[in-house]
């Protein structure tokens, strides 16, 4: 027994698993849980953003939705609805509810 720890003594230490990632055309050292996360989402979803201590792996914007849904509100001329059902509109008055787009 005492031959396999000296034999385990004698191994040379380990080396440092590196991991890279391929940003913009250009290959990174990173972390594990760093290069984990890139391969997660998507090396195409992450740019290079420089900053004061270095190049710096940054998630892309998100761009933002363009689309407007309408919303049910009071209005001049509107829709009532049988029994509060939204699907089942029986007639149009006056200060009824209809669908319209919230302006920001």
């Amino acid at each position: 027994m005492s031959e396999l720890l000296n034999a385990l003594k004698g191994l040379p230490p380990q080396k440092a698993k590196k991991h890279y990632v391929t940003i913009q055309g250009k290959q990174y050292q990173v972390s594990l849980h760093k290069r984990l996360e890139i391969m997660r989402n998507g090396e195409a979803n992450y740019m290079i953003k420089p900053t004061k201590s270095g190049p710096e792996i940054v998630p892309k914007p998100r761009p933002k939705s363009k689309v407007q849904y309408p919303v049910l509100k009071k209005a001049n001329k509107g829709y009532v609805f049988q029994d509060g059902d939204i699907h089942w509109p029986t007639a149009v008055v006056e200060g009824g509810e209809a669908w319209l787009i919230e302006q920001e």
